[in-house]
């Protein structure tokens, strides 16, 4: 009987939710750890600030230079204007926005007010799962090592 209730408790924690809040990663590549080899101990993953939000990730490549920003869509809605219209899950390029810095005449080349520094710009959307923002390949859930030790405790 106890067998049964520890396997109970452990489906229980796997599928049990926190709340509407996403959980998406915030850092960019600048910060330790948030680089090509993501390193997931260092961050956590924080709530997203609205109930409907989506975790993104920013690859920006100018050359050999790879910029990665980790997000959540509503904290960069405010200031990004090449946010692609089309926000479903999966990676897109940024859209074009003709008219940003059009009626600017600055001479101050290092302000980037066309943004346009960058030769490649991807974004990256996901809202189907906690913390989905890590890296490009499919990261293994929780479900299969809460299986593996419930089939152990079984038998």
């Amino acid at each position: 009987m106890l067998k049964y209730t520890v396997c109970i408790a452990l489906l229980l924690a796997v599928f049990a939710q926190r709340g509407d809040a996403l959980y998406c990663y915030r850092c960019n590549s600048n910060m330790p750890g948030c680089g090509t080899p993501f390193n997931w101990l260092w961050y956590w993953g924080e709530t997203c600030p609205e109930y409907d939000d989506k975790c993104v990730k920013i690859i920006e490549r100018k050359g050999a230079e790879t910029i990665i920003t980790r997000e959540c869509l509503s904290a960069v809605q405010g200031f990004r204007t090449d946010i692609p219209a089309d926000k479903y899950e999966g990676c897109r390029p940024a859209a074009k926005d003709v008219r940003l810095g059009h009626y600017v005449n600055n001479s101050i080349t290092q302000l980037d007010i066309h943004r346009d520094y960058y030769d490649e710009v991807t974004w990256c959307f996901c809202y189907f799962d906690h913390r989905c923002n890590s890296a490009s390949s499919i990261a293994m859930s929780l479900l299969l090592p809460t299986g593996i030790l419930a089939i152990k405790l079984l038998a």
